[in-house]
């Protein structure tokens, strides 16, 4: 299958740092964003924005990931953000029973913001 190549690449502001995710979000590649993720340092009161208008596809891998991200910020005293979730894996996320588990925005900027 081709697409997308897959990458994850991190930006740090003052309110903290927003992880973008592109191509298929999946077992071969989700390590890598558990990596990049668990290389940050986040700061209580800071937020991570998981980017996520990129991604192709996310299986249970990529699900994963995105909790394994959401414990690591939670356990920095840091908030969690979702900024642009495709459709089809936000509507995956409600059928899994995580619609209300993460916030979500249109774009980074305004997760950054709120």
């Amino acid at each position: 299958m081709t697409g997308t190549p897959f990458s994850v690449t991190t930006r740090t502001t003052g309110a903290g740092s927003v992880v973008t995710v592109a191509g298929e979000l999946d077992v071969a590649t989700a390590p890598r964003l558990r990596a990049g993720v668990e290389g940050l340092t986040l700061g209580a009161g800071q937020v991570l924005v998981l980017d996520l208008g990129g991604v192709t596809f996310c299986d249970s891998s990529g699900i994963s990931a995105l909790i394994a991200a959401h414990n690591v910020a939670e356990a920095a005293g840091a908030g969690v953000a979702l900024a642009a979730v495709p459709d089809r894996l936000g509507r995956t996320f409600g059928l899994i029973g995580l619609g209300d588990f993460f916030p979500t925005y249109p774009n980074a900027e305004d997760a950054l913001r709120d």
